[in-house]
Protein backbone atom coordinates (compact mmCIF):
# COMPACT_ATOMS: atom_id res chain seq x y z
CA UNK A 1 0.00 0.00 0.00
CA UNK A 2 1.11 3.34 -0.53
CA UNK A 3 1.77 5.95 2.25
CA UNK A 4 -0.79 8.56 0.72
CA UNK A 5 -3.30 5.17 0.97
CA UNK A 6 -2.68 4.98 4.32
CA UNK A 7 -2.75 8.26 4.94
CA UNK A 8 -5.78 8.81 3.56
CA UNK A 9 -7.25 5.60 5.80
CA UNK A 10 -6.13 7.03 8.81
CA UNK A 11 -7.72 10.44 8.32
CA UNK A 12 -10.92 8.86 7.63
CA UNK A 13 -10.81 6.94 10.21
CA UNK A 14 -10.04 10.20 13.25
CA UNK A 15 -12.79 12.32 10.65
CA UNK A 16 -15.22 9.66 11.46
CA UNK A 17 -14.78 9.13 15.12
CA UNK A 18 -14.75 13.04 15.41
CA UNK A 19 -17.94 13.14 13.67
CA UNK A 20 -19.37 10.49 16.19
CA UNK A 21 -18.16 12.20 19.00
CA UNK A 22 -19.11 15.71 17.66
CA UNK A 23 -22.81 13.74 16.52
CA UNK A 24 -23.09 12.91 21.03
CA UNK A 25 -22.83 16.40 21.84
CA UNK A 26 -25.82 17.30 19.80
CA UNK A 27 -27.39 14.00 20.79
CA UNK A 28 -30.96 14.79 22.78
CA UNK A 29 -30.92 15.40 26.17
CA UNK A 30 -31.44 12.36 29.06
CA UNK A 31 -34.31 10.33 29.19
CA UNK A 32 -36.06 12.23 32.44
CA UNK A 33 -34.67 15.70 32.05
CA UNK A 34 -37.65 17.31 31.52
CA UNK A 35 -39.11 16.65 35.14
CA UNK A 36 -39.19 19.86 36.47
CA UNK A 37 -40.61 21.24 33.30
CA UNK A 38 -43.32 18.91 32.93
CA UNK A 39 -44.22 19.51 36.25
CA UNK A 40 -43.95 23.28 35.85
CA UNK A 41 -46.50 23.25 32.67
CA UNK A 42 -48.77 21.07 35.33
CA UNK A 43 -48.63 23.09 38.22
CA UNK A 44 -49.33 26.44 35.60
CA UNK A 45 -52.96 24.25 34.27
CA UNK A 46 -51.45 23.48 31.15
CA UNK A 47 -52.82 19.86 29.88
CA UNK A 48 -52.56 18.59 26.32
CA UNK A 49 -55.58 16.88 25.00
CA UNK A 50 -55.02 13.44 22.33
CA UNK A 51 -56.28 10.66 21.55
CA UNK A 52 -54.50 7.08 21.60
CA UNK A 53 -54.00 6.29 17.94
CA UNK A 54 -52.90 9.90 17.38
CA UNK A 55 -49.11 9.98 16.07
CA UNK A 56 -48.63 13.72 16.68
CA UNK A 57 -49.50 13.19 19.94
CA UNK A 58 -47.11 10.26 20.04
CA UNK A 59 -44.44 12.33 19.07
CA UNK A 60 -45.33 15.04 21.76
CA UNK A 61 -44.94 12.62 24.18
CA UNK A 62 -41.66 11.65 22.80
CA UNK A 63 -40.38 15.03 23.29
CA UNK A 64 -40.39 14.47 26.85
CA UNK A 65 -39.24 11.04 27.16
CA UNK A 66 -40.06 9.57 30.58
CA UNK A 67 -41.11 13.24 32.15
CA UNK A 68 -44.14 13.06 30.28
CA UNK A 69 -45.28 10.93 33.32
CA UNK A 70 -45.87 14.91 34.82
CA UNK A 71 -47.62 16.14 31.93
CA UNK A 72 -51.42 17.11 32.52
CA UNK A 73 -52.56 14.53 29.66
CA UNK A 74 -56.39 14.26 28.95
CA UNK A 75 -57.63 11.11 26.62
CA UNK A 76 -60.46 12.30 24.06
CA UNK A 77 -60.65 9.44 22.27
CA UNK A 78 -64.02 7.87 23.89
CA UNK A 79 -64.53 3.69 23.76
CA UNK A 80 -66.98 4.15 21.29
CA UNK A 81 -65.17 5.48 18.88
CA UNK A 82 -66.01 8.97 19.45
CA UNK A 83 -64.81 11.91 21.43
CA UNK A 84 -65.23 12.18 25.40
CA UNK A 85 -67.44 14.70 26.62
CA UNK A 86 -64.43 16.94 28.74
CA UNK A 87 -62.62 16.88 25.08
CA UNK A 88 -66.17 18.06 23.86
CA UNK A 89 -66.72 20.77 26.48
CA UNK A 90 -63.81 22.22 26.00
CA UNK A 91 -64.43 22.24 22.12
CA UNK A 92 -61.28 19.96 20.63
CA UNK A 93 -61.29 19.70 17.28
CA UNK A 94 -57.95 18.30 16.51
CA UNK A 95 -54.87 16.22 18.85
CA UNK A 96 -53.14 17.12 20.08
CA UNK A 97 -54.39 20.11 21.42
CA UNK A 98 -52.65 21.99 24.42
CA UNK A 99 -54.50 24.26 26.79
CA UNK A 100 -52.25 26.37 28.52
CA UNK A 101 -53.93 29.59 30.56
CA UNK A 102 -57.08 29.03 28.20
CA UNK A 103 -54.75 29.83 24.92
CA UNK A 104 -55.18 26.32 22.39
CA UNK A 105 -52.09 25.54 20.81
CA UNK A 106 -52.72 22.65 18.13
CA UNK A 107 -50.44 20.43 16.70
CA UNK A 108 -47.17 19.47 17.23
CA UNK A 109 -45.41 22.43 19.68
CA UNK A 110 -42.02 22.49 20.48
CA UNK A 111 -40.82 22.48 24.35
CA UNK A 112 -39.46 25.96 23.68
CA UNK A 113 -43.08 27.16 22.83
CA UNK A 114 -44.41 25.56 25.36
CA UNK A 115 -42.00 26.96 27.47
CA UNK A 116 -42.27 30.29 26.09
CA UNK A 117 -46.34 29.90 25.84
CA UNK A 118 -46.09 28.92 30.02
CA UNK A 119 -43.31 30.43 31.55
CA UNK A 120 -42.13 27.42 32.43
CA UNK A 121 -38.54 27.06 32.03
CA UNK A 122 -37.17 24.35 29.79
CA UNK A 123 -34.95 23.14 31.87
Amino acid sequence: MKVSTVVLLVLLVVAGAWFAWKGSLLAPKPVGSFDNFAKCLTEKGAAMYGASWCSHCKNQKKMFGSSWQYVNYVECASSDGGQTQACKDKGITGYPTWDISGEFLSGEISLQVLSDKSGCPLS
